[in-house]
């Protein structure tokens, strides 16, 4: 990471901190909207949240890699999380799962080359009496077909035009 990188996290996590009162009941929503604009929570950033927040570093070390939905590394802009449940299992989920490994080109735990994409299980959505479910970034889709997931990417791809990815790596 160079040093004007470095400086402008810096600043942007004492704004964080300015914003949640410099607490420790700001750690986790702090390191939510590092991961949203980063696609991930660097070392640095744990360092600089540990310090503005008088918290060992340790302890936001374990809470980042405790937390299935904050990340050490690089996610793509879109995160895909299809359920791994037993209701998603009876009802059609490794059809899902294999369509989506083929529309992407990449298994689970992966990211595209092109890094608009990474493909993660999830334990639960919560989503039992419409599954199978699946996360895309914070939508949900239920009742996910083989045959949707098509139509779902290309919603994803589609979005590019729209929101084509920022110069600064900022998310919309």
């Amino acid at each position: 990471m160079l040093a004007t990188e470095r400086e402008s996290l810096g600043a942007e996590i004492v704004g964080l901190a300015d914003k949640y009162d410099h607490k420790r009941s700001a750690l986790i929503p702090i390191l939510q909207a590092v991961q949203e604009k980063h696609h991930h929570i660097s070392s640095f950033a744990m360092q600089e949240v540990a310090k503005l927040l008088d918290v060992h570093p340790v302890e936001v070390y374990s809470v980042v890699t405790f937390y299935a939905f904050l990340n050490t590394k690089e996610l793509g802009r879109f995160v895909i999380r299809l359920c791994r449940t037993i209701s998603c299992d009876m009802q059609g989920k490794d059809k899902v799962a294999r369509q989506l490994q083929n529309e992407l080109g990449i298994g689970f735990g992966q990211t595209t080359r092109d890094g608009n994409f990474t493909l993660e299980w999830a334990n639960c959505l919560g989503m039992c009496d419409q599954s199978p479910a699946m996360l895309v970034n914070d939508q949900v889709f239920t009742r996910v077909t083989a045959e949707s997931v098509h139509d779902i990417i290309e919603g994803c791809r589609r979005s590019f035009a729209l929101y084509p990815p920022m110069l600064d790596g900022g998310s919309h």
